[in-house]
């Protein structure tokens, strides 16, 4: 490119390929050919006549002047005026400055001028008016400046001599001019006198007499007087305009003057006459002849030259089909006809002797051939530079490996050529302008598309409670695909996929931008050891060996480049963790790249592959800020509105996972490895990162906590009946969390499988361990206090904003289905199964299912939990007993109440000597146990034994205060009772307990206290009918109690 617009600019003798204004020299300098030879000097003059006559013939049709174009004084044409000196050009004053493309030091110090500046760096090639100011040979020459800058360090010894030099130089000339003056000074003048008498008499002949007839001719008349040679032409005139011009007299006819058109007019039309009967008769046989003569010499040079007058046409066929081989070879064949043809100008040169006809046309051919060749080559040149530039799209976009090494092919195709500037070099500055335009454009894309989806979710509602239930109970569903697909709502798994699509392509080894970038240094490093080079050729006699090394400059750029590159993909990945949410979304509106072949698919700003209606907004409506809630999630630009922990530490642990493998990658660079904090800021990187995801999930994980008391549904597990799902659901929630979390912070699923990887992922540090340990265990207590709130607040009550939805989504939760719905699912509005239910699931938490979980955290995150276990173990039994005196105390009290109505009755002292019957206090007591076997048995198998027990160590208690109240016993009474309580002994005694049979015996001791000595001893022989009585009673209801009897396993509380 460079030679080209070096070309133009000689051609139209302008500075500047885009002039700002129209030269004002070309305006002074540039005439009509009349006018320039009424400018021209008198002996000059005789050459333009000349020149003008030679056109005469085209002219004579035609007296009307063809005008030219404005522009064509830029041009420089075979018939122009100017001199043929390379470089020459008009002053405003119209003085020619012929100067040469270069000449010798007028000091003697170098054979070149333009060589030396151009080695210094001045642009004297492209710039011809700078060039002229060092020329010795120009108008503008300029001393100071062309010793300044030709003679910079050239010592003053040296310059005395140049001095010398030149003195010598300038007398020689000075010699050989004074001696051809001196040698020709009388015949100069003889010439001239004899010029001026033979026009004056010429001139004077036939004219009139005049008073100045006599005067004698100087020069002064001369120079005054008008000049043939200064008269504008008419033009040719025709044989009609001639024979009818009338003369003004015959002695005129001769004269030189203008009237006769000075003495040729009376021939003038005669000859022209002649000239084209002449032209007619004979010019066809002598054109005729003279072609043939042409034609012959034509065909035996185009026969001997024929390999040479095909190489034009192969050459296109060879460009055209992309056959680089052939067009090298080609080539080659075209330089070593145009070295051959050289070679002949040389020797002919030197020996100083004639060309044959032959040679004459083998180099007017081989010149011609060598003409287009070049412009064909120069044209193709220019088309391999650009797709050598515009290769990157084959290398992001394809995966096949000839695609992938199209540069190789590029850069050998212009090695075997011969170019300039290093297109090893080249290629490598390209690519990595590519890849740093590439990573900025597609991370800012990125960023606001994402920032745009974020603030569509916050604008929206916030998901329910029992719907955010749904999504909370997904771990817990079988299918692993299922489960993924139910983690959030899914504006915000769409979010999730969107930034993991965007990391994606920044960061990924397959497909994204770093792999590229590691691509392109091991590229480089091959170019650098020189291992790459080793395929490439070195051009025609070798001259292409010079760009196959890379300078030590050019080796420090390069790695200075890699480091650049992996510290803009830093920075963006860490300002996308730890900044806020961008304000700023007008890149949204700019228009995405075309699909020009300068800007492949692969380099558009979106990461999508095609325009997403998503991002499509009205420029004058941009998407509105999200509203500041004081949410945790709105300092964070990386996590959706409203999501869960499940869905963030599920996407947040691939996102770790994929940012510790490119950091991994990226120290594995060699200029990173070897030195310098870059490898420092990557650990710092994935640190910050770690920290801001942890931050991130621990807001969410508590939010969730507290949700996590609409995972009870009032369903029976499966598996288990005497439970609801909301354990196992509760379990598998925190499991997926904690196993999310651990990935997270110790980023264990980065994929290092390179040898000798960089340790760039540290351990997580103390202090954020104890946030998660501290998040842990909050979750636990939000859980529990959760399940209290659940089981004691009725599930009617206006203060539950979930019930009112409970009914349209419970088809949506985990394992229902409407078969085993009815079976399955309780009367929630029951306080007392509510209860029950509660205290079965805290059993299964205390018993199972949190010390699975401590367990878990001990060894994912390897800390010991001794002190939070045992506070958590107080707290379940805090809950527990506060729930299980909940569900007994009003059971125990109508126990009491039963018990102390019966006793204190006046009916309850027997009228018979002989009691033959429990009072009915008694059974209605042991009807209401019925009824709570009932409903313990039904709903909560396992806690029938504890209830049971516990209610009979209440029964047992309240007949120990009620006989209390009675002072003195009779033996009727003292049978009464001990009738009662030997019939609810026996028929609980599957349910007694150490504290009952104590309580038992408490009120034997009791009533004993109550009676008399006679009594007692009446009452010893009276054990035996008593005994009958008490198995007659049992007996009797036997099927009334006989759940009661039913064996149990025993199960303490």
């Amino acid at each position: 490119m460079a030679d080209q617009t070096r070309m133009i600019l000689n051609h139209y003798n302008i500075t500047s390929p885009f002039p700002l204004e129209w030269p004002a020299e070309k305006d002074e300098s540039d005439v009509s050919d009349g006018e320039t030879t009424a400018k021209l000097h008198p002996g000059l003059q005789a050459a333009s006549h000349s020149r003008a006559a030679s056109h005469s013939r085209a002219a004579s049709h035609s007296n009307i002047r063809r005008s030219k174009s404005r522009y064509s004084v830029l041009e420089r044409s075979g018939t122009d005026r100017r001199s043929l000196v390379p470089g020459s050009e008009k002053t405003r004053d119209g003085i020619e400055n012929l100067v040469q493309r270069d000449e010798a030091d007028p000091l003697g110090g170098t054979d070149s001028v333009v060589r030396v500046l151009k080695h210094k760096g001045l642009p004297v090639e492209d710039d011809p008016r700078l060039r002229n100011r060092f020329l010795l040979s120009s108008t503008t020459f300029a001393p100071s400046l062309f010793l300044s800058q030709v003679h910079s360090d050239t010592p003053t010894i040296a310059l005395l001599q140049g001095l010398e030099y030149l003195s010598r130089s300038i007398d020689q000339k000075s010699a050989s001019l004074k001696v051809l003056v001196e040698s020709n000074f009388e015949r100069f003048v003889r010439a001239k006198s004899t010029i001026d008498d033979v026009y004056t008499e010429m001139r004077n002949q036939g004219a009139d007499a005049e008073p100045d007839k006599n005067r004698t001719h100087s020069r002064h008349a001369s120079r005054n007087s008008t000049h043939f040679r200064n008269s504008s032409g008419q033009g040719i005139p025709t044989p009609r305009r001639a024979s009818y011009k009338p003369l003004i007299n015959d002695k005129k006819k001769h004269a030189l003057t203008k009237e006769s058109e000075y003495s040729v007019q009376g021939i003038k039309a005669p000859l022209i006459e002649v000239a084209v009967k002449a032209e007619e008769l004979w010019g066809p046989a002598l054109g005729g002849r003279d072609k043939e003569n042409v034609l012959r010499m034509v065909l035996e040079s185009v026969e001997t030259h024929q390999g040479l007058l095909q190489l034009n046409t192969e050459i296109s066929h060879a460009i055209k089909r992309k056959d680089y081989d052939n067009l090298v070879k080609e080539y080659t064949k075209a330089r070593k006809y145009a070295d051959e043809a050289r070679s002949i100008a040389d020797r002919a040169m030197h020996n100083s002797s004639q060309l044959t006809e032959g040679q004459v046309h083998q180099l007017v051919m081989t010149g011609r051939m060598w003409l287009e060749v070049e412009e064909q080559i120069d044209g193709f040149k220019r088309d391999i530079w650009r797709n050598l530039t515009s290769v990157q799209a084959n290398l992001a976009m394809s995966t096949d490996r000839s695609h992938r090494d199209d540069h190789v092919a590029l850069i050998s195709v212009l090695l075997e050529l011969g170019v300039e500037d290093n297109p090893i070099w080249v290629w490598l500055l390209s690519r990595y302008d590519y890849l740093k335009n590439k990573i900025n454009s597609t991370f800012e894309r990125s960023r606001v598309e994402i920032e745009v989806l974020r603030r569509r979710i916050a604008l929206a509602d916030k998901p329910s409670l029992f719907a955010a239930a749904i999504h909370l109970s997904s771990p817990a569903r079988p299918n692993l695909l299922e489960r993924l697909k139910h983690l959030d709502t899914g504006p915000v798994l769409e979010m999730w996929d969107l930034i993991i699509h965007a990391m994606n392509n920044l960061l990924s080894m397959q497909g994204g931008v770093l792999g590229e970038v590691v691509d392109f240094w091991e590229k480089a490093q091959s170019f650098i050891d020189g291992k790459a080079q080793r395929v490439l050729p070195t051009g025609f006699d070798g001259n292409s060996r010079k760009h196959h090394r890379l300078s030590v400059d050019g080796v420090r750029d390069l790695q200075s480049g890699a480091v650049e590159l992996v510290e803009i993909l830093r920075e963006h990945m860490f300002s996308f963790f730890a900044d806020p949410p961008i304000e700023d979304v007008s890149l949204l509106f700019s228009p995405l790249p075309s699909d020009d072949p300068k800007t492949p698919r692969s380099a558009t700003l979106s990461p999508l592959s095609r325009p997403d209606h998503r991002f499509q907004h009205d420029p004058l409506s941009p998407p509105p800020p999200s509203p500041k809630k004081g949410e945790a999630w709105e300092e964070f630009a990386f996590w959706p509105p409203y999501a869960n922990s499940l869905s963030g530490v599920h996407y947040l642990g691939k996102l770790l996972a994929l940012l510790g493998t490119a950091a991994s990658e990226m120290a594995l660079i060699r200029p990173l490895a070897t030195g310098g904090t870059t490898v420092e800021k990557l650990k710092m990187l994935l640190s910050a990162a770690r920290e801001r995801s942890a931050r991130a999930i621990c807001a969410s994980w508590s939010t969730d906590a507290e949700t996590c008391k609409v995972l009870e549904d009032w369903t029976h597990d499966i598996d288990s009946r005497e439970y609801t799902r909301m354990p196992s659901h509760f379990a598998a929630f925190e499991i997926f969390v904690l196993s999310g979390t651990q990935k997270i912070l110790y980023i264990s699923d980065a994929a290092v499988t390179r040898r000798g990887s960089a340790d760039v992922i540290s351990p997580p540090p103390n202090k954020l361990l104890q946030m998660v340990r501290s998040q842990f265990v909050t979750s636990l207590y939000k859980t529990l206090s959760g399940m209290v709130e659940n089981a004691e607040r009725p599930v009617n009550s206006d203060q539950n904003p979930w019930t009112t939805e409970r009914d349209s989504v419970a088809g949506c939760r985990v394992g229902r289905t409407s078969v085993d719905s009815s079976r399955n699912t309780i009367d929630a509005s029951n306080r007392n199964l509510r209860m029950l239910l509660t205290l079965s699931n805290l059993k299964a938490l205390r018993t199972t299912i949190v010390p699975s979980l401590i367990s878990q955290f001990e060894t994912d995150f390897s800390v010991k939990l001794t002190d939070e276990s045992k506070t958590i173990h107080d707290v379940l039994s805090q809950i527990d007993t506060r729930l299980f005196q909940s569900y007994t105390r009003p059971l125990a009290d109508k126990l009491s109440a039963l018990v102390h109505a019966g006793i204190s009755s006046p009916a309850w002292i027997p009228t018979s000597a002989r009691p033959t019957e429990v009072r009915p206090y008694v059974y209605e007591a042991l009807l209401l146990l019925v009824y709570v076997h009932t409903e313990v048995s039904s709903t909560a198998e396992p806690l029938t034994m504890p209830i049971l027990s516990h209610l009979l160590e209440q029964l047992s208690t309240a007949l120990l205060e009620a006989f209390r109240t009675r002072s003195r016993y009779s033996l009727p009474a003292l049978m009464q009772a001990t009738l009662d309580v030997e019939f609810v002994a026996q028929t609980l005694s599957q349910y007694t307990t150490d504290a009952a049979s104590k309580t038992q015996s408490q009120i034997y001791v009791e009533l004993d206290r109550g009676t008399d000595n006679s009594a007692r001893l009446k009452l010893q022989s009276e054990l035996p009918e008593m005994r009958a009585t008490l198995k007659r009673l049992r007996e009797g209801t036997r099927n009334e109690f006989a759940c009661f009897k039913r064996p149990k396993a025993a199960v303490g509380r």
